[in-house]
């Protein structure tokens, strides 16, 4: 402990990021990236933002880009919240939306920043367990919070709530924020944003990180009614009111427009994703079914642990999580066609008990 910080930073449990390891020939299934890259439109468009206009302040309202936003999904310029990364738009969102005379309600295992924005913010919280077969019960739910937040599909299991259910959370809760964080939304769940045009308390949070291949360029973004926006701009402009740079703006629009190459990467994780369950079952493990761009498997005769150990060994990486219930899981990003096979006659050799 420093004698500079103060009780709030001591008392910190950070967000442990996944490993970005510098080694050659890595076949890296760790940190949910895209196996493919963004559009060449997006590349473009980077590139024809580093000109001489670099001297110049970013639009601090990023205009041209939440218009693209709100075109692509039907709704209001007024609508739509973008910062830096979805975990930029879910920190103003815990700081804005949330009520700290109640608990903010999550699930034990979603995704890790929930609980260490609640450190950091002060928010007292509550976490249900999700149930045996790793599923939210919306029925935990009930009870008085200060406001409810759910990865839809879940981070670290891939499973989704209905629309019909988080509809029913959105009218029970009718006076608090409820922020479906839809990181992974792309690879096959169903968007909820067309029910923040009947739910003002709703608000939605995606990234261009996963689906759109653009981890690189932090750009996150939030649509929901005028009056969550505002208090979400209240928070950004008491922090940092340019939050995203020129380029980023570019090559964000560009990726926003781009519809075609999102539903061309996204199908084809899709696609491998479901002839990767299929291989895993085949060699003992239990996998989760999932609408994300991983899985969570489970070997009944071997520890996660000194699999995931085995698989670097061979410099394939997973990522073996601490959450206590699933410890003896990993992690499975959806890589191309050939990583995936790679992983599968890796595994096989090493259950197998070959070298």
């Amino acid at each position: 402990m420093s004698r500079f910080w103060n009780k709030r930073v001591h008392d910190l449990h950070p967000y442990v990021p996944g490993e970005q390891p510098k080694v050659a020939d890595l076949i890296k299934l760790n940190t949910n990236e895209s196996p493919y890259g963004p559009s060449p439109k997006v590349l473009e468009a980077i590139r024809s933002a580093a000109s001489d206009d670099l001297r110049l302040y970013p639009d601090p309202t990023a205009t041209e880009l939440r218009h693209a936003i709100a075109e692509r999904f039907n709704v209001s310029t007024e609508n739509v919240f973008v910062g830096n990364g979805s975990d930029e738009v879910l920190a103003h969102a815990f700081r804005a939306l949330f009520h700290d005379d109640a608990p903010l309600l999550f699930s034990d295992i979603t995704y890790g920043f929930y609980p260490v924005y609640c450190e950091l913010f002060g928010q007292p919280f509550q976490q249900f367990p999700l149930n045996e077969r790793f599923e939210i019960d919306i029925e935990d739910y009930k009870g008085p919070c200060g406001g409810i937040v759910i990865a839809n599909p879940n981070a670290n299991t891939g499973l989704t709530l209905s629309l019909d259910q988080i509809a029913h959370l959105a009218r029970q809760h009718a006076d608090r924020t409820v922020l479906i964080d839809e990181a992974y939304v792309d690879f096959g769940a169903d968007s909820a944003i067309e029910l923040t045009k009947k739910h003002d308390n709703l608000l939605i949070v995606q990234t261009l990180s996963k689906s759109y291949a653009l981890a690189g360029l932090r750009v996150g973004f939030a649509i929901g009614s005028p009056e969550l926006i505002e208090g979400l701009n209240r928070v950004k402009d008491s922090f940092n009111s340019y939050p995203l740079s020129r380029p980023a703006q570019a090559g964000a629009i560009a990726a926003i427009k781009d519809k075609e190459w999102l539903d061309k990467i996204t199908a084809r994780v899709i696609q491998t994703r479901e002839t990767l369950i299929p291989a895993l079952r085949q060699l003992g493990f239990d996998v989760l079914p999932s609408r994300s761009n991983f899985i969570l498997v489970h070997h009944p005769e071997h520890q996660a642990g000194e699999l995931a150990k085995a698989l670097r060994e061979r410099s394939i990486i997973v990522r073996h999580l601490s959450t206590p219930r699933i410890q003896n899981w990993l992690r499975i990003t959806i890589g191309t066609d050939e990583a995936c096979k790679r992983l599968i006659d890796t595994l096989q050799s090493i259950l197998s008990g070959k070298s």
